[in-house]
């Protein structure tokens, strides 16, 4: 049986209809009942929580539960009005991650999936990130995953709860939302990018493929090796944003109109700019290894990266 929370979010929903499509049952977590309360996924049930922080009180629905799969979180505020952003990120993602994981130990569940990110390593690479690599968090959305990871790995020390950490980077796939939607809306309008002479490398996951591995470390009897671990993931297909930008125009049926301007005037125009952060993403290399997760599970990919863009245009979410 299993605690889902995040359903109603990008990679949250996509993990409950796999778990629902493969027979499981259990509970999805949500802060506010859906407009579609009466038509939960098959199997599981709606339970609402309020604000994640804390306080909240997860007991009543943790009876019976055996795996745990946490994606709710704060994420990425691109309006940020709170007055302490870092504290908003920690009440979230780390008082209200231990709240649940504390809570969970108690109630007997066998296993606690946390879904972190890439950030926690940074967000530059001159070596591929893997599970041995310091963390260097960049921002404080990174920070905060990063305490939660490590105060989760103590409590399953602390409690026997075995924990499992994965350690995304973007993530892509139908309704994707962030840089990958602006990078998408700038194909499809077909507005001209100085992005033709960038020929760096970044890591990227599709969400299928993400969604296969956190349900491979949620299954603790096809995963035993995944107590306990940290794993990157990534598709082991990494591309430049041109070679992205083109693979973008080319499952969009949309030509991409690429100008070849030197990186270094870009990262010039976007510092000028106070654009540095934009700039480091689209012109930085980021690159992950995520060797451990095929070598220690098995794991692999389900989907190249092709393939995944092209189901992104047959979907209208």
């Amino acid at each position: 049986m299993y605690l889902l929370t995040g359903p109603t979010g990008f990679i949250g929903r996509h993990i409950a209809q796999a778990l629902s499509t493969n027979g499981a049952s259990g509970v999805m977590i949500v802060r506010a009942a859906p407009g579609n309360s009466a038509s939960a996924y098959s199997g599981f049930r709606w339970h609402v929580v309020g604000d994640i922080n804390s306080q909240t009180d997860w007991q009543p629905a943790l009876h019976g539960v055996q795996t745990v799969v946490h994606c709710a979180a704060r994420a990425h505020v691109m309006r940020e009005n709170a007055a302490d952003a870092l504290a908003a990120y920690r009440e979230v993602n780390v008082a209200g991650t231990l709240r649940l994981a504390r809570l969970a130990a108690a109630a007997g569940v066998k296993r606690f999936v946390f879904m972190s990110s890439i950030g926690v390593n940074g967000n530059q690479t001159s070596v591929p990130f893997d599970e041995a690599a310091a963390p260097h968090p960049h921002d404080t959305y990174a920070v905060s995953k990063l305490e939660a990871e490590l105060a989760l790995l103590a409590l399953a020390a602390q409690t026997g709860m075995e924990v499992v950490i994965i350690r995304p980077p973007l993530v892509y796939g139908p309704g994707a939302p962030g840089n990958f939607a602006s990078l998408v809306r700038w194909v499809q309008r077909g507005l001209p990018l100085p992005l033709g002479a960038v020929h760096n490398q970044r890591s990227f996951v599709a969400l299928d493929n993400l969604v296969s591995l956190v349900l491979l470390c949620a299954d603790r009897a096809r995963s035993p090796q995944a107590a306990n671990q940290v794993f990157v993931v990534s598709d082991g297909e990494d591309v430049s944003t041109s070679t992205l930008l083109r693979k973008v125009g080319l499952a969009a049926g949309r030509p991409s109109r690429l100008l070849p301007v030197p990186a270094s005037w870009l990262r010039a125009g976007s510092s000028l700019l106070g654009k540095r952060a934009v700039a480091d993403r689209l012109l930085g290399n980021l690159q992950v290894d995520a060797t451990k997760a095929r070598t220690l599970l098995g794991w692999q990919p389900v989907v190249t990266m092709d393939e995944q863009l092209a189901k992104m245009f047959e979907h209208k979410d």
